[in-house]
């Protein structure tokens, strides 16, 4: 953008339906200027909780306080503790809920890893701003897969725009 004249490009609304972990919705749902998002509660719902079973990465080793170093090799021990964890969380939650414990308190015993669906609308501006900050290295892998996403849907639906957008960002 030549002259960095985006208010042509806040008027196109899109809207998506997105599933993710609750600490990835976190870090997009830090993104709210020109975006709205209404979120599926847990105190309306009644259907299992579902959760992410992370592939491990290691710790940064720049000496950065967030973000990561590569995958960890072969942490199968660490993964089968975590589903036992998510397993004994919903058990949990199951168990409040049978007690007749109020759906709004009994989430409290689920992980942030548990999916959660949100509807997000937002302008064209609003998406390639997410894109732009998300896409980068520095970003959360999570994150950085959901943006991916995101320009892949919105770019053959607006590819010049988009790419105006963009372009510093790839």
């Amino acid at each position: 953008m030549k002259h960095n004249h985006w208010t042509p490009f806040a008027h196109p609304q899109i809207t998506f339906r997105i599933k993710a972990p609750i600490f990835v919705r976190a870090q997009l749902g830090k993104h709210q200027i020109g975006l709205v998002m209404n979120e599926v509660s847990r105190r309306y719902v009644t259907y299992n909780p579902e959760f992410y079973i992370p592939m491990w990465r290691k710790a940064p080793t720049d000496g950065a306080k967030q973000g990561s170093s590569g995958f960890m090799v072969s942490p199968n021990h660490l993964t089968a503790k975590f589903e036992s964890f998510c397993d004994d969380a919903l058990d949990l939650y199951n168990e409040l809920l049978d007690h007749g414990a109020a759906p709004e308190q009994a989430r409290a015993a689920l992980p942030q890893s548990m999916y959660t669906e949100w509807w997000w609308t937002g302008s064209l501006a609003s998406y390639a701003r997410v894109y732009a900050q998300r896409i980068d290295a520095h970003a959360q892998w999570e994150v950085q897969q959901y943006a991916k996403a995101i320009g892949e849907i919105i770019e053959p639906l607006f590819p010049v725009s988009w790419k105006t957008l963009t372009e510093t960002s790839k």
